[in-house]
């Protein structure tokens, strides 16, 4: 329910406060107060375009915010007859707004301590920026519109006229007869098509193309598997190639060096072991007379050792040594080799590997597209089948739901005047040959909602055909076909809040009363707008103390006194003149009427001035009464 909005320098208003009770809200004054200019208010939130011209003149920023809350509310039996409203939370598992509150979560614009309540806020500056904000957190302009659309329905002046687009039919046709599940049945199944024709797709390229592919894959795996890659391959090769291409000088220096430590010199003198050896010797003799040197004698003969090992890896190492210009052939070949497959693709042999082991992947999947493609099929014949034998179970049930929702209408339109208009739903489809098999032999095109494109139709004289909403009524058919749709559609239609602005033009005073009783019906606080489907049902206790559970809050604009004294709160609208700074500028402001106050605003609605025009208001809200007391009993 929307619970306060502050409107601050938007085109004549200054500061204004409005706080709102469940039931209905009447909004009246003379024409150019500013009525109209709190709706569009309301329509920046809804996402309407934002111009600097509703920036009030001197100021820098326009603002609008609503507080609303989101809970079940109620009605007390006592606001029924002066205006006396006032929301209290009903207990509730299921209060109607999950799906927004789901919505604010995943977009982390809750607030969990005040998890009842919701912001929403918009700026409008000179400078051409706007800022739109929900619980003071800055959001998108479609994020801020999303949620103040679940929250907000506006009718009147051709805007948001949602009842009237066609795109809004079929799902509100499916909430009145309850067929959201076996929807959601279907929208699961074109889900798992879509899978599978978006797969064909993809396999079903031009043949050319994939055999160009099927080569080039089968070069490339060809010569990745041919080269027999191995890990840090080329690492050793360049070792290799190192010691092969410099084996004569490694030769000559190893010989060298083997020979110090194992040869005589040419003179005689031992070689560098036997000379190592010698000294070891004459230091073990030592440590014998004095025991302190034995860790001398321990290291020397640790040397010795050392150097005998160093003398056997010299001599092994020289005779692994060879000078063998084939091999080296060999190694500069696959070194080209491993440089050439980098090249082509990747750094690394890892990367080599990894890119032949992809590329084997796309070549197996690509040499059974074939059959790929045949198993797809096959799925997709079956799942055209199952949709369609559920989608025309669906379009067969929305069909009867069509025509039972076009009579109800018809008897509502009957109570506002119109009793020779005739009401229809028009549940057609598109046959289309790739579209889902029909039991009846056809193939119809079918989307996540089933295969029905869905048009409430209206004929609203005698001997005229049926034809779209949208195109039939003007003036005061649109209004009164709106509001027949509306209560009908008031089990289906799950925004909180709605606002009609004018919806009484072209309407006459005769209407006026049956349009104020069924615009009070709406906010469901009448016992025969209760839910009929096992749900308990309000009653009126005879202390006139029960609390009446509401459906809709509703705000209208009027100027028709007989529709005016249906609300449950009476506001009017008027200008004023201020003088600021030695100057003069227009404001609008807003006053909860009550008792002898709304009595005088009913009286100029009615252009009566005299005591029995008064005595005439006073009859009229009687009768009002008697009326709302007899819906609740």
């Amino acid at each position: 329910m929307l619970h306060e909005l502050h409107i601050r320098d938007f085109a004549i208003i200054d500061d204004l406060h409005l706080t709102f009770g469940p039931g209905l809200n009447i909004l009246t004054g003379e024409t150019g107060a500013g009525k109209s200019i709190i709706i569009d208010a309301l329509g920046l939130l809804l996402g309407d375009r934002a111009t600097t011209e509703w920036v009030r003149t001197g100021k820098e920023i326009a603002e609008v915010e609503a507080t609303f809350h989101l809970s079940t509310l109620a009605l007390d039996d006592t606001a029924a007859d002066a205006n006396t409203a006032a929301p209290q939370e009903v207990s509730s598992q299921d209060d109607g707004f999950d799906q927004l509150r789901l919505l604010i979560s995943e977009q982390g614009l809750d607030d969990p301590e005040n998890p009842d309540w919701l912001l929403l806020s918009r700026e409008v500056r000179l400078s051409g920026r706007n800022i739109c904000r929900i619980n003071g957190r800055a959001v998108s302009l479609q994020i801020l519109s999303e949620i103040a659309g679940m929250l907000i329905d506006v009718h009147g002046q051709g805007e948001h006229l949602s009842l009237l687009q066609p795109k809004t039919h079929l799902l509100l046709l499916d909430r009145y007869a309850s067929l959201l599940p076996l929807r959601q049945q279907i929208a699961q199944k074109v889900k798992q098509l879509r899978r599978i024709r978006s797969e064909l797709e993809r396999l079903n390229q031009d043949a050319r193309t994939i055999a160009q592919r099927l080569d080039i894959l089968k070069f490339q795996v060809d010569e990745i598997i041919q080269a027999a890659l191995q890990v840090a391959e080329d690492e050793e090769l360049e070792n290799e190639r190192l010691r092969l291409s410099n084996a004569e000088t490694l030769l000559t220096l190893s010989q060298a060096a083997l020979a110090i430590l194992t040869e005589e010199s040419n003179d005689g003198s031992p070689s560098t072991l036997d000379m190592v050896g010698e000294a070891i010797g004459r230091i073990e003799r030592l440590a014998r007379v004095d025991p302190s040197a034995e860790n001398i004698a321990v290291d020397g003969q640790s040397l010795s050792e050392q150097l005998s090992d160093l003398a056997r890896s010299i001599a092994d190492y020289t005779e692994s040594l060879e000078f063998n210009p084939a091999r080296l052939n060999e190694v500069e070949e696959r070194l080209e080799l491993i440089r050439t497959l980098k090249r082509k693709y990747g750094d690394t042999i890892e990367q080599i590997i990894a890119f032949g082991e992809s590329a084997q992947d796309d070549l197996a999947e690509l040499d059974n597209w074939d059959a790929k493609s045949a198993e797809f099929e096959e799925a997709q014949e079956a799942l055209l089948h199952e949709i369609g034998t559920l989608a025309a179970e669906l379009s067969s049930k929305r069909q009867s739901a069509g025509e039972r929702f076009a009579r109800e209408v018809e008897v509502e339109l009957a109570e506002l005047k119109m009793d020779r208009a005739r009401c229809g739903v028009s549940v057609e489809q598109v046959e289309r040959d790739d579209g889902a098999y029909f039991p009846d032999g056809r193939r119809v095109a079918v989307s996540s909602t089933g295969a029905d494109r869905v048009e409430f139709l209206l004929s609203a004289n005698p001997g005229e055909p049926l034809k779209p909403v949208a195109k039939v009524a003007s003036g005061g058919e649109t209004a009164r076909l709106m509001l027949a749709l509306k209560s009908v559609l008031a089990e289906a239609d799950a925004t909180p809040t709605l606002i009609f602005d004018e919806i009484d033009q072209g309407i006459g005073g005769r209407v006026g009363s049956v349009v104020g009783q069924k615009l009070w019906n709406l906010t469901g606080t009448a016992t025969k707008t209760a839910s009929p489907k096992g749900k308990k049902r309000a009653k009126r206790s005879t202390q006139n103390s029960a609390t009446i559970l509401t459906k809709h809050q509703i705000l209208c604009i009027t100027h028709l006194p007989q529709l005016a004294a249906y609300g449950d709160r009476h506001y009017t609208v008027n200008k004023q003149i201020l003088e600021e700074a030695g100057k003069e500028h227009t404001s609008t402001v807003v006053d909860l009427l009550e008792g002898d106050k709304r009595i005088t605003e009913l009286m100029q609605m009615l252009g009566a001035t005299t005591d029995a025009g008064r005595r005439s208001v006073e009859e009229m809200l009687e009768e009002v009464t008697k009326a709302k007391e007899k819906a609740i009993t």
